[in-house]
Order: C-alpha cells, then structure tokens, then sequence
C-alpha cells in the first residue's frame, strides 16, 4: 500500500506531497519534496515507524526543486537514487539549477527550498524508458514522459502511478490542471505523455500537488483540455509580442475565475495557486510558444 505525507510547504496543506511503499526491504521512497520540508518529512516517516536512513531507495519524477530538492540528503545517508537520464548531471552538479531558481525566487531562497547539494554518481541510478526495478516483492517501472520537463518520469507500481507534475494538479474534489513552469513545456511532448498514462489504464494516480486520485477518462480528458485551453490562451499574447509580466495578473484572474467556476472555493483556490503558480505558467507557455514559431 502507497502511503501518502503531506509536508506542509510552507505551513500549507495539501500542495507538495511525498510518497511512500512499504516493501520486505524497508521504506521505498517517492519524491522528497524540498529540503525546507525535510522536518516534517522526518516526521512523516517517524508516524509510519521509519528513520531516514531506513529510506535506501529514493524514485524521483522529475529535478524541480518541490520534488527533488531533498534528494541529497537521503544520498548522504547511502539511499540510492533513481532519476531520468537527463536529470542526473542536474543533481550531480545542482548550481545551475540552484542559480536559474535563484533569479527567480531571488532572497526567498532558503525560505522556500532550503538547501541543495550535490549527490555523488554512485548514488545516482540513471534510469532508461521502461526501466523495472524490483524492491523486495515489488517491481516498479518507469514511464518517461516529456511535457512538463524533458526529465520526467512517471512510476508504476501495478495499477499505482506516481506521475508527478504530467498528471497535472488536483486539490480534493477540484479540477485537474497543468503546471507549466519553464523552460522545458512543450504541449505536443505532454499529450503524448497523457496517451500514455491512458494505456497503462491506472485504477489510482499519486499526484504531488496533491494526493491520491481516482484515475479514469474523464480526468485525463480534463487534463489535457486545459493544457490545450491555456495554451492557446498564452497564443495570443505572445504573438502580440505583450509583455509576460503585465500578463501575469490577468493570466491568474482567467484561472481564478475558471476554478470558481468548477465551484472551487477560495481557499481551495489558494492551494492551486500555492502549488501552481500562475506566473510561472505565463512564462512557461510563452517560451514554448517561442520556440515553437520562431
């Protein structure tokens, strides 16, 4: 059985989320969340009657700094850690991810995701499309699934998913919807990844943001309708050559007023938004946008 921490970013519930499966082997680890989260982590693992260092393997979708930045730590005390192809040199050597962060979040830094250190590359398992690996008397499967980052992966674990970020974000009972921070969304690589979840006909998908959900048709049709809506969205401005900034504030009311909508309350709202935040998928959109017609 998966289990579910909620790590409290930020002294919030329900938005960053970690994972457990409980093996013959100990403790299977997915996502860390950031090291800021790394206390309640600790105590999460205490509630289900582990250490830290009973957490020998560590299953990561993707580098961002809310799924991956406390990775290190579990290397540190000898966990192994599983990671695409393409995001092993990012946490070989994290000062190019920690720098590009840092010009975003600028002296909220430390605040938000603490510290980040590099892991050596014999704890670092770079895992191909497809890849099983057997914990114990469980064998679990990566799925790699561009989108959202060129180093995505999704975890399957019988009719469990773990799909991080290309499942989308879904508070409770709300709509799904696509993070899309930059510099990697590309919408054609991420519908092809949905088709994908579609195939391997899941029964539940663990989402990051946030919790466990019932997976069928009618959440991924939701998902990739949104990708397409806000995409095409962003279209128009960025054609109009608009300033992204002056874009932001009115990007977030378009999404505000959609949750509203689907009967989202206000502090729900607060929870996309905290997992979700809107002027990283303004930025996001219009660099794909970019690349795409230049």
């Amino acid at each position: 059985m998966i289990k579910t921490i909620d790590l409290l970013f930020q002294g919030m519930v329900e938005t960053i989320a970690a994972y457990v499966l409980e093996t013959e082997e100990g403790p299977v680890l997915f996502e860390t969340g950031p090291h800021s989260t790394l206390p309640i982590l600790e105590s999460g693992l205490k509630d289900l009657g582990y250490t830290t260092k009973d957490v020998r393997h560590v299953f990561l979708t993707h580098v961002h700094l809310d799924h991956a930045g406390g990775a290190w730590y579990f290397a540190e005390q000898g966990a192994k850690v599983y990671v695409h192809p393409k995001g092993v040199k990012h946490l070989h050597s994290p000062e190019r991810l920690m720098a590009s962060a840092a010009r975003i979040y600028k002296d909220m830094m430390d605040q938000l995701w603490g510290e980040m250190k590099a892991i050596p590359l014999d704890h670092l398992l770079s895992t191909e499309d497809l890849a099983l690996i057997k914990i114990g008397e469980h064998e679990i499967i990566g799925h790699h699934t561009p989108g959202h980052a060129v180093h995505h992966i999704a975890w399957q674990i019988g009719k469990d998913l773990i799909c991080g970020d290309v499942g989308g974000i879904k508070i409770k009972d709300g709509p799904v919807v696509p993070p899309c921070p930059p510099p990697d969304i590309n919408v054609e690589d991420w519908q092809e990844s949905i088709s994908r979840l579609r195939s391997l006909n899941p029964e539940r998908l663990h989402l990051t943001h946030f919790g466990t959900a019932r997976a069928n048709q009618a959440f991924f049709d939701q998902l990739e309708e949104k990708l397409l809506k806000w995409s095409m969205w962003m279209k128009g401005p960025y054609l109009n050559q608009e300033d992204p900034k002056e874009l932001s504030p009115r990007f977030m009311a378009f999404v505000q007023q959609e949750l509203m909508e689907l009967g989202v309350a206000k502090s729900e709202a607060q929870k996309y938004e905290m997992a979700n935040p809107s002027w990283m998928s303004v930025a996001g959109l219009m660099r794909y946008w970019k690349k795409k017609l230049e």
